[in-house]
């Protein structure tokens, strides 16, 4: 069976009627006659995601440095 696309209209306590829609996710805010989509985005989701993109990066980057330094060998061959 499929989900509804809409959910449930509600009205907030200054007049505003909210429509939640399942996809894409967010809601349909109705203020005085006009509708306007807010989607709904996690922000800390998105942040969590950037810090641990660069965790990641650096991790990488550091450990290319370890394996094969970036500057000249400068001990002497035999």
């Amino acid at each position: 069976m499929e989900q509804p696309l809409f959910g449930e209209p509600y009205e907030t306590h200054d007049g505003t009627t909210v429509i939640p829609v399942s996809r894409p996710v967010g809601v349909f805010a109705i203020r005085d006659g006009q509708a306007k989509w807010e989607p709904a985005v996690d922000a800390t989701r998105v942040a969590l995601l950037a810090v641990g993109t660069g965790l990641v990066a650096a991790t990488l980057g550091g450990l290319a440095v370890l394996h094969r330094p970036p500057w000249p060998d400068l001990r002497r061959r035999r």
